[in-house]
């Protein structure tokens, strides 16, 4: 039977994370950038199948809002429901520790993600003009939350 757990992420999980976030991303975080969320003290979660990291994030916290600042699933594992898995947890996890907001970016062209966060129940508050790096120049960012 198949299981799915989640745990902190450790500074031994960092090649993996980086490795997958090179493959998912034009302008990935840097090994490096994974180190420094690890020792700002943020929260970093593994989710895994059976033992084997198959998903990431790292969620910033503070006070009674909590901020997806990055998450990628395995690409050979995407579009399986496991980002919809993960991203349950982590709302849970949120609404747990007291937060009562949960908000992330996303560019307008990763429409697979922007539809899953709307199912999630994420509504667009806002667009921060040029926010990230794009193959010829800058793409918007949506602002989204959710109510928790």
């Amino acid at each position: 039977m198949s299981a799915f757990s989640f745990a902190a992420m450790t500074d031994e999980d960092l090649d993996w994370v980086a490795a997958r976030e090179a493959e998912l991303h034009a302008h990935p975080w840097s090994r490096a950038s994974f180190a420094e969320a690890l020792a700002a003290g943020n929260d970093a979660w593994l989710m895994r199948h059976d033992g084997d990291p198959v998903a990431y994030a790292v969620v910033l916290n503070v006070l009674d809002e909590s901020h997806l600042l990055d998450i990628g699933v395995a690409l050979a594992l995407q579009r399986q429901g496991l980002g919809r898995l993960f991203m349950d947890w982590l709302c849970g996890r949120a609404r747990a520790r007291g937060s009562v907001s949960f908000f992330l970016e996303v560019r307008p062209s990763n429409l697979a993600a922007l539809r899953l966060y709307e199912q999630l129940g994420f509504v667009e508050i806002g667009r921060r003009r040029g926010y990230y790096p794009a193959s010829g120049g800058r793409e918007d960012a949506l602002v989204m939350r959710l109510g928790l």
